[in-house]
């Protein structure tokens, strides 16, 4: 009798076995445990209030001055889910290597916000916001891509493997949504406006790989697609937030990975970033990006103002500046170190 208990005993560690490796293959399967989902780009276009709609926060939202951080939970079945969520105030490229650098590429997911009430001021924002996330790419932080890459691999299969401009397109390696906000004021612009803005931005998604939106928080259908496109990316679910498919520029754009093509887009054909920039420019001249610097660096100092200048108090002020940077840094990762420790 005891050595058919022993038995018995060593069959039913076996099943234990069986089933914990089982349900470690069921956690590879559902993907990382750890998503990063990154907003950026214009200033004051909605990027906290879609942050608040996704929480389910119903209070006022608060200009982003620097860079704002808050995480999700999710428990299911089979493991607990954690998503980091960062919003960049402004497109300050050393501030946005924090939330690029944070939990590894393979885990990241990034929109890109722009303001389409602004269709002088668009392009500035787009490929400032674009070239930060290319020279993240660029640094060595993303692999390279070659065919045998696994991640190379990823990023073909999200624009569908055999898509006809393949060849052609200049993929970001992970995730990327661009959002036309404020669409409730575009929609009164006149119809040649919108269908430059629209070819561009359809040109920029389709160049890099990316999914395109238009939204307002105005607009229930469109606030609930951004936050189910949110959800998506920081859970997997739902598994296609994009309920519906427009390319008509006098209708709210709604283009899923892959789903576009440069014939579709017009008839000039395969676009670069060079093109692009300047078929919107021969359209809708756009403010060069000095020019919105300076008018930023007024708004936002008027100690740089030349009318404003004192030698002696600027010299003092560029020492103080310093030091704060240097406190700031320090502080920065003190804090962040702190804070993935504890999420971990």
């Amino acid at each position: 009798m005891e050595k058919e208990s022993s038995k018995l005993e060593t069959i039913q560690d076996i099943a234990f076995k069986l089933a914990e490796e089982q349900l470690q293959q069921l956690q590879l399967n559902n993907g990382p445990r750890e998503r990063t989902v990154f907003l950026l780009g214009s200033k004051n276009v909605g990027k906290t209030t879609s942050i608040n709609s996704f929480f389910e926060r119903e209070e006022s939202p608060r200009p982003t001055l620097a860079l704002d951080y808050s995480y999700a939970r999710k428990t299911g079945a089979v493991q607990k889910q954690i998503c980091h969520i960062w919003e960049l105030g402004a497109l300050d490229r050393q501030l946005a290597e924090v939330p690029l650098r944070s939990h590894g590429a393979e885990n990241l997911s990034c929109i890109i916000m722009l303001d389409l009430s602004q269709p002088h001021r668009l392009w500035v924002d787009l490929k400032e916001a674009y070239e930060i996330l290319r020279d993240f790419c660029d640094k060595g932080m993303v692999g390279k891509g070659d065919d045998n890459d696994d991640g190379a691999e990823k990023v073909k299969l999200r624009v569908k493997k055999e898509h006809v401009d393949l060849a052609t397109l200049n993929l970001i390696p992970f995730p990327v949504i661009i959002v036309g906000g404020k669409y409730d004021l575009f929609i009164g612009f006149e119809p040649e406006i919108k269908k430059h803005i629209c070819r561009c931005l359809r040109s920029m998604s389709h160049l890099i790989g990316a999914g395109l939106l238009f939204y307002s928080n105005k607009i229930q259908k469109l606030a609930k697609t951004l936050r189910d496109t949110i959800s998506h990316l920081a859970f997997g679910s739902p598994s296609h937030p994009f309920r519906s498919h427009s390319t008509d520029y006098n209708d709210a754009l709604s283009i899923w990975f892959g789903n576009d093509s440069w014939d579709k887009i017009s008839p000039m054909g395969v676009q670069t970033l060079q093109s692009i920039e300047s078929n919107l420019n021969q359209e809708i001249p756009q403010e060069s990006t000095t020019q919105q610097k300076g008018e930023k660096q007024l708004r936002q100092d008027p100690a740089k103002d030349p009318g404003f200048r004192e030698s002696i108090i600027d010299e003092m002020r560029a020492q103080k500046d310093e030091e704060l940077r240097l406190l700031i840094q320090d502080s920065m990762q003190k804090m962040m170190r702190g804070k993935f420790e504890s999420v971990k």
